[in-house]
């Protein structure tokens, strides 16, 4: 069996890897809709609705539920990325991107020199989730697992 066929036929990983492009192609249609513009960072960046980091975790810990059974090795250590994932997404990288907002806002109005030089790169303001946006990135997550199960397995 070749490599491509073998990582086409991984439930696990093909669970995790489409529930994460559903999930940023989401996020950059919702962005698109709200802000009457295209971003091209929203495909790739962090931050938004849905969490992509939530939907691919729990597509992983879905997924590795269904094809090993829940008292498997492969869940539990799926299901405890997926609590530490989406715990930290709400919480320090949610205060991350609150920081970087005021941050950003203060610069604005006072340049900062550093070594002779006026900071004028932004920070990253969308790097964290509300528990709402977590949520629904779970919630994506495993939907897409169930739907690749039915579909194709």
């Amino acid at each position: 069996m070749n490599i491509w066929q073998e990582i086409l036929e991984n439930q696990v990983l093909i669970s995790a890897v489409l529930g994460w492009t559903v999930a940023q192609v989401l996020k950059t249609i919702i962005d698109c809709v709200l802000n009457k513009s295209f971003n091209a960072e929203r495909l790739f960046g962090s931050g938004g609705m849905p969490s992509s980091h939530s939907a691919t975790v729990c597509s992983l810990t879905a997924a590795s539920g269904l094809c090993y059974g829940v008292g498997s090795f492969e869940f539990a250590i799926s299901f405890v990325l997926a609590m530490v994932v989406m715990y930290d997404a709400m919480g320090v990288r949610r205060e991350t991107g609150k920081q970087a907002k005021l941050l950003n806002s203060i610069l604005l109005e006072n340049p900062l020199k550093l070594s002779g030089e006026v900071l004028q790169e932004k920070l990253k303001e969308y790097v964290g989730h509300t528990p709402l946006q977590v949520f629904a990135g779970a919630v994506l997550g495993i939907g897409m697992t169930f739907a690749i199960d039915y579909l194709y397995y």
